[in-house]
């Protein structure tokens, strides 16, 4: 059965998932994660790119989408909710595929040399070719890349290579840059995105309860 193609997720979306798959092998002893600790992980501070600062609620819209696409699962057995990626068997990946999306979606662009050094707590690539195979397996994908490798910029020795599941590098690059006009910031972006999907719940809800009136 081929694999259906996902829609563009958000930058949120994306740090979401990147911060599930870290924790599994950062702090294995508190995986699942709950909510607040989702948040925590989406706030850090370090080995993030871009750094952001989300609600509690903006979180957790994030994960009811992600949900929607089987991406993030509830965990079983605690009375406290917790969330757990699904990315490799959605995507029908290797540990060593999901771990490079991850840091390319918690970090930014990077080199296969500086993806090798991110990736050490998640997989230990035994060499920067071996990160290489992966990237040009996650690019050659029949059901469609998963990243591309961006053109040399001036004064850089390597390329660099970027993960797709937030669109194209230039929508990317668009929708986390301030727009001119407006002066809007990358965070006003999200936030904006976030409470529009908020409203359409909600009105889907309110059409719900009028129907079981």
């Amino acid at each position: 059965m081929a694999q259906q193609p996902l829609p563009a997720l958000s930058l949120l979306q994306t740090r979401v998932l990147g911060v599930l798959v870290e924790k599994q092998h950062t702090v294995p002893d508190t995986y699942p994660l709950s909510l607040n600790a989702l948040v925590a992980g989406c706030n850090q501070k370090t080995s993030r790119d871009p750094v952001m600062n989300v609600s509690e609620a903006e979180v957790q819209t994030a994960v009811d989408n992600l949900k929607y696409l089987s991406l993030v699962m509830e965990g079983a057995g605690s009375r406290v909710t917790r969330y757990e990626h699904n990315v490799g068997r959605v995507l029908q990946l290797p540990p060593q595929s999901v771990a490079i999306l991850a840091m390319l979606m918690l970090r930014g662009p990077q080199t296969a040399g500086e993806l090798r050094i991110s990736c050490e707590r998640l997989h230990k690539f035994s060499d920067i070719s071996s990160v290489e195979v992966f990237l040009h397996e996650l690019n050659d994908r029949v059901a469609g890349a998963l990243v591309v490798e961006l053109p040399r910029r001036p004064g850089e020795r390597e390329n660099r290579w970027t993960q797709l599941l937030s669109g194209a590098p230039a929508a990317q690059a668009a929708s986390q840059a301030p727009a001119a006009a407006g002066g809007e910031t990358p965070a006003l972006h999200e936030r904006v995105s976030v409470l529009e999907q908020e409203v359409e719940a909600l009105k889907a809800l309110l059409a719900q309860l009028i129907t079981q009136k």
